[in-house]
């Protein structure tokens, strides 16, 4: 089979200028934000007019693994074809993982890591990394060990192998380059994300049914898979505090999965008195979020730390008037639009809810700031920045690879 795969690769090798491999492993169902990333990158890619082709592979590395996953035909056409699929985890990790990796995978160009994984057997193959955050350095209580282990591997990895860092926004790169200095500083891009929304979208749909009768009510939403990075608990103390001072009250919602490390939260939030106030989604589909965002009173978003902070620019898209954390990149996504808090100060994140559910007139101003902010973002630009970048990439002399 990887014979027969080698060969079909060498004459779509030879037919077009540069040939990229394009990591997917992420995009199944389920996705979260570097998903979302990779999946919209590639069709935005793909609809640029250049001359470049895309090999998409559903598995990469060993790091990351979806059985389930296979590629997304509406993606295959003359420029993109699959890569090659190993059904378990042992045989993607042999088939990425040993010596002489180049040809496996029958001479791409370039190779694109968007899942944390890095590889470090590449001779003349040119890499390029996906660089989403840091935030597994800064405090242990915020992911596994398992995870904080995986994903320190992986940017240790590009920090010594990768040909160019394509980082998600101003404050990663800075980060990235604070705890590897030596990385060749021009070599270091920022790639922004943009909203899975930005063509639009119906809204035409029933809300989630986990709303029950408060799809009627402005509701604050809080967007999110629940981890402790994300900062729910303060939030919903911030909600108590609020709901003892507000003079009309509304309802909380909290939209994404289940993360690790937050074990008992609904209990916890019932043990406040707030379970009929709180509601708990779980993963939502695309339309049904986009409802949410249309629908709330603001979108809340204190997270203690970023890459790039996707709901918020998301809700932006549909106008949500929106609180957010002033750290890391989030000042970058929602620019002079949003209420920003301290994601310490629980007091201020208060104090934020108070003011835009006590002001109509506020929100409406908030609302046309927001939808303003979120044209400065989109998926062809960023596309063309992550073409520049593959294109530099190709002219340049690689990095040495020790």
């Amino acid at each position: 089979m990887d014979a027969q795969w080698r060969a079909a690769a060498a004459a779509w090798q030879r037919a077009v200028r540069m040939n990229v491999g394009f990591d997917i492993s992420q995009t199944g169902q389920g996705k979260a934000g570097c998903g979302y990333f990779a999946a919209a990158m590639i069709d935005a890619l793909l609809r640029c007019d250049d001359d470049r082709r895309y090999t998409l592979f559903t598995d990469f590395g060993d790091f990351y693994f979806d059985p389930g996953l296979r590629c997304d035909m509406t993606l295959v056409g003359p420029r993109a074809r699959p890569g090659p699929h190993h059904a378990t985890r042992k045989a993607a990790h042999d088939f990425w993982c040993s010596p002489g990796l180049d040809a496996r995978i029958a001479g791409l160009d370039i190779v694109h890591a968007n899942n944390f994984w890095c590889p470090d057997n590449l001779s003349t193959t040119r890499l390029v990394y996906t660089l989403y955050d840091l935030g597994f350095l800064v405090d242990p209580e915020w992911t596994t060990e398992a995870n904080r282990t995986g994903c320190l591997e992986g940017v240790f990895r590009a920090a010594q192998y990768a040909d160019a860092i394509a980082a998600i926004s101003t404050a990663s790169r800075n980060h990235f380059l604070a705890m590897f200095p030596h990385y060749p500083h021009d070599r270091v891009h920022v790639v922004y994300p943009a909203s899975r929304y930005e063509s639009g979208v119906s809204l035409d749909v029933t809300p989630p049914h986990a709303l029950g009768g408060l799809a009627a009510a402005p509701f604050f939403l809080c967007v999110g898979t629940i981890e402790p990075r994300k900062n729910q608990r303060a939030l919903v103390a911030a909600y108590a505090a609020y709901r003892e001072r507000a003079a009309a009250v509304h309802p909380l919602v909290f939209a994404g999965g289940e993360g690790w490390m937050m074990d008992g939260f609904a209990e916890e939030v019932a043990a406040l008195g707030l379970a009929a106030h709180v509601r708990f989604t779980g993963y939502v589909s695309d339309d049904e979020l986009a409802w949410l965002y249309a629908h709330c009173l603001a979108n809340v978003y204190v997270s203690r730390f970023e890459g790039f902070g996707l709901p918020v620019l998301e809700g932006m898209v549909f106008g949500a008037p929106t609180i957010c954390s002033d750290n890391t990149s989030l000042p970058e996504v929602g620019g002079h639009a949003a209420w920003y808090v301290n994601a310490n100060d629980r007091e201020a994140i208060t104090a934020a809810l108070l003011g835009v559910a006590g002001d109509a007139g506020r929100r409406a101003q908030m609302a046309a700031a927001s939808r303003a902010q979120a044209q400065r973002f989109g998926w062809r630009a960023s596309a063309e920045a992550l073409g520049g970048v593959y294109e530099d990439v190709a002219k340049r002399p690689p990095m040495a690879r020790t």
